[in-house]
């Protein structure tokens, strides 16, 4: 094994969890059986340890990937001198309880004859558990000696040898027109693989969990210049939707490093709050009112669990609230980039942007989905003291820095957002108050207001920045147009935009911040640019009035997706894929950039 680039994968999964398909037909990361469940294949932390599930020609001296259209079904094609082959990967929507997940890989000869090679080699456990491999005439079962971790068999009609090392794996010719089909699932002790799929019941399979994507992807209202793109990454957002809760992981990997050889390594299979309010828009904005239905009631629950109004920035996709973190040292990380993280330790972080994000995300559902109800309203009223009496707090910021509290401006903003939009919702509905009334929305609103506009802005510089009394600038100031706090041609804001693109941005790549001039992040090392950021700023420019280069600059972001149209966490200095991936944010913000641009266009 050796290290892919990480952009060179797709994704695929079945609304609990997701695996990554590299373009050499090896699946080298799946958890089972939820996104935050420990790794059976992780190769992808470990070349040597971690695990994978291979499936392709032997020889072939070229391959490509494509989704089929309007799907998450991946197709792998293969080119040699002897013909050409295909491996298509799908995971079958679980659509009843109890459903187990089942992994489907079809391989296949287009034309002439070529000999494959199989090998499926799980590493239960981050590869610290232990297993046993037994095979049959119906395929091999790996037995896990874990009681927290199911086992797995291997159905196919292939012929399987059993390896020492706990592998099962063949080599086998296929002809012009034939096929092999393996189902890797999740068993109880003591079950078979079960019989192998025939080719009817693997149409049937294929034709299923196409026609469920179709079907989904066809409720989509938009219809704008960047339609492929948009729903690409509708597609994908939904394949990170955990259904039993209707939480958003940020991503569905862990331990990709933000710089190879670094320490910017991970751990995004959680829901954070601060996305709230980028998914309600999003959503709603191009028609899927039912996931967003959804986001908003796993919302709730976070907001009605903190009796003191202080939320934590992160949860687990199952809503608990512990997500601790370790160092998983006996993985050598992708391309030696250590340490691999598990959990996040910024789960006990405070971060006061998210309270802005939340109450966004409220006055948007409420205004394009739904009236809230008393109780959540109730709920919010609580966050709302608490932010009324915190807000003068320093805190880790957006970026969730480990170097120490900063009286961070976009944290600010994000909390006249909070107060800003609960005034409004107030007013719209006629809902209660409480403690104080909308006056003391109003007052501390306001005084949030003056301060920013006097402490985070540098008259020497001519720049609103990152923190109070700092010269570094902070890509997370494009917000502040975004969320109304400033007009998008205020002199203060176009001159801090001038600043932003004179040193944050490389043509259409946007840094969140210069490591070595801003407020220390605890971290060594430097990171790419952010795409988030990227799409931030084309939202900026087509409020300026700047549609020219708005639209340059998102075509050109555009250049920057993967094969397949999947963005990591950030783009490297080579133009190179880094961090966790798909991320659901930058996914998030290209649609929201493409529809405010698309409006603005006419």
């Amino acid at each position: 094994m050796s290290y892919l680039p990480i952009g060179d994968h797709g994704v695929i999964g079945n609304l609990h969890t997701a695996a990554l398909v590299g373009m050499e037909g090896t699946i080298d990361w799946l958890c089972l059986p939820a996104f935050d469940s420990p790794a059976v294949f992780c190769s992808i932390l470990d070349d040597e340890k971690g695990g994978h599930f291979t499936l392709r020609p032997v020889d072939y001296h070229k391959s490509q990937q494509l989704y089929l259209p309007d799907s998450n079904v991946l197709l792998t094609r293969f080119f040699s001198s002897e013909g050409m082959a295909e491996v298509i990967d799908f995971m079958p929507i679980l659509s009843e309880p109890g459903d187990r997940s089942r992994l489907v890989r079809d391989a296949r000869v287009v034309r002439g004859t070529m000999r494959f090679e199989m090998e499926c080699r799980p590493s239960f456990d981050y590869a610290r558990g232990q297993h046993h491999v037994s095979v049959g005439k119906q395929g091999a079962v790996f037995a896990s000696a874990s009681a927290t971790h199911a086992s797995l068999a291997l159905s196919t009609a292939v012929p399987l040898e059993a390896w020492e090392d706990g592998a099962a794996g063949t080599k086998f010719t296929l002809q012009e027109g034939e096929r092999a089909v393996f189902v890797l699932s999740e068993v109880e002790d003591g079950e078979g693989p079960g019989p192998p799929f025939t080719r009817a019941r693997f149409e049937e399979s294929l034709h299923a969990t196409l026609g469920y994507w179709r079907r989904w992807i066809s409720r989509s209202t938009y219809s704008g210049r960047w339609r492929e793109f948009v729903h690409r990454s509708a597609l994908v957002l939904k394949l990170m939707v955990y259904d039993p809760t209707g939480a958003l992981v940020a991503a569905p990997t862990m331990g990709l490093p933000e710089r190879i050889g670094g320490e910017r390594n991970w751990d995004y299979r959680y829901a954070w709050l601060r996305d709230a309010a980028f998914t309600l828009y999003a959503l709603i904005s191009i028609g899927f009112e039912d996931e967003a239905y959804r986001f908003m009631g796993w919302l709730r629950d976070r907001c009605a669990l903190d009796e003191d109004g202080l939320l934590q920035p992160l949860y687990g996709i199952d809503g608990r609230t512990q997500i601790l973190e370790e160092n998983l040292d006996h993985l050598s990380g992708y391309m030696g980039s250590k340490p691999v993280r598990l959990g996040n330790a910024a789960y006990d972080q405070v971060q006061l942007d998210l309270y802005g994000a939340i109450l966004d995300a409220a006055y948007l559902y409420n205004k394009y989905g739904a009236p809230l109800d008393y109780d959540l309203w109730q709920n919010l009223r609580r966050i709302l003291d608490w932010l009324c009496d915190n807000w003068q707090l320093e805190d880790e910021g957006i970026w969730e820095v480990r170097g120490g509290r900063r009286h961070f401006v976009s944290s600010k903003v994000m909390s006249w957002v909070a107060l800003e939009r609960a005034v409004r919702i107030s007013r719209q509905r006629g809902l209660p108050a409480g403690n104080g009334g909308v006056l003391r929305w109003i007052g501390e609103r306001d005084k949030i207001y003056e301060e920013v506009m006097e402490k985070g802005w540098n008259p020497r510089k001519g720049s609103f920045v990152q923190y109070y009394g700092a010269d570094a600038l902070d890509a997370s100031l494009l917000l502040m147009p975004l969320v109304k706090f400033v007009g998008p041609t205020d002199p203060r804001w176009i001159s801090t935009l001038d600043h932003i693109q004179g040193e944050l941005t490389y043509d259409t790549l946007v840094d969140r911040y210069k490591t070595d001039a801003a407020a220390p992040d605890g971290l060594a090392g430097g990171e790419g640019s952010f795409s988030l950021c990227s799409f931030w700023l084309v939202e900026c420019l087509t409020q300026a009035g700047r549609l020219d280069e708005a639209r340059l600059s998102l075509e050109k972001m555009f250049s920057y997706a993967n094969h397949l149209g999947l963005y990591a966490e950030e783009v490297g200095p080579s133009g190179e894929a880094l961090g966790n991936f798909p991320q659901a944010l930058t996914h998030l913000s290209l649609i929201s950039a493409a529809v405010h641009l698309d409006r603005a266009l006419g």
